[in-house]
């Protein structure tokens, strides 16, 4: 696509079409969007034409997988997903010093944002489906600061809410080697849940993994607590156990979530990655490193929910 410099106006307009239509730049006047939606670019030729430019539609094909791969990294929109959950999280840290009708607002705002940011997400992936969880827990967050009383919807993947007391002094098993989901979860159980249980740590076996009677699973097919939806274990239990409206685990609940199946990145989540990466290779003994990791958890949540 060429446009003669003036009318400036023009070119403007144009140049926020594309834009708005989250397009792929290959070069200057050199614009990429998936097959699908060639009728845009269409339109935007055909005005271009109007105003004495220049403009083709054409196929691109790549011309091997690597190629394509290269093509595709330049849609995703990861980051931008990583910018709206910044206005999320600030929505939910100002909650208790809004007005409803100001908190309604900017919902409505982020809402709007979330819907114009997945119009362009043309491929999308583990962000934007976390996105949309976050949103519902936004939601409801909002609902239950604004209309207490109210019944609240039923939580996504049919989450049952329990009951901590019937929790207590339990045996919890999960798989040997605890990595994140594992740690954090049981971090989560021991600091929250049920400060008296104990933790049994199951071998991988060829018929798979076979929870101890009278024991608790979680982070494994079968368990009890796992990966529900686009919850990871983490968030399932805190979904479980009604801490999900505590600010400071769900920033350390987006944490592990990117850590373990990847989504909207998190500040945290290199240096968390190294330090329990470090303990895991100095600790054999899965007690011990579960403990040692359990400190830094401790620091995390310590930290205020403001922090950056």
């Amino acid at each position: 696509m060429t446009l003669p410099t003036q009318p400036n106006a023009v070119r403007l307009r144009i140049w926020r079409a594309l834009k708005g239509l989250g397009c792929v730049a290959v070069r200057d006047g050199a614009y990429l969007l998936p097959e699908s939606e060639v009728e845009k670019f269409e339109a935007l030729a055909d005005e271009v034409r109007q105003h004495g430019g220049t403009a083709s539609v054409l196929n691109l094909l790549p011309r091997s997988e690597e190629q394509k791969a290269e093509l595709l990294a330049q849609f995703d929109r990861t980051e931008a997903y990583v910018q709206w959950r910044e206005s999320a999280v600030a929505l939910v840290a100002a909650l208790e010093g809004l007005g409803e009708t100001d908190a309604r607002r900017k919902l409505r705002g982020i809402e709007e944002d979330l819907r114009g940011l997945r119009r362009i997400d043309y491929y999308p992936g583990a962000a934007a489906l976390q996105a949309q969880s976050e949103m519902a827990a936004l939601r409801t967050a909002l609902e239950k600061a604004y209309s207490k009383g109210e019944p609240q919807p039923r939580l996504s993947g049919d989450i049952e809410r329990l009951d901590p007391v019937q929790f207590q002094g339990k045996r919890w098993a999960t798989r040997t080697r605890p990595w994140v989901d594992r740690l954090a979860s049981a971090w989560l159980i021991q600091r929250f849940i049920d400060r008296q249980a104990e933790f049994v740590w199951l071998s991988d076996a060829a018929n798979g993994l076979q929870t101890p009677d009278a024991a608790i699973g979680f982070d494994y097919d079968g368990a009890r607590f796992t990966h529900v939806g686009d919850r990871v274990t983490f968030e399932t239990l805190m979904a479980s156990f009604a801490l999900d409206d505590d600010t400071r685990l769900r920033r350390i609940a987006a944490t592990v979530h990117y850590l373990d199946v990847g989504g909207i990145p998190v500040a945290e989540a290199a240096g968390l990655e190294a330090i329990l990466s470090g303990l895991r290779a100095v600790h054999a003994s899965d007690a011990v490193l579960l403990s040692a990791a359990s400190a830094v958890f401790d620091a995390l949540y310590a930290t205020p929910a403001s922090h950056p």
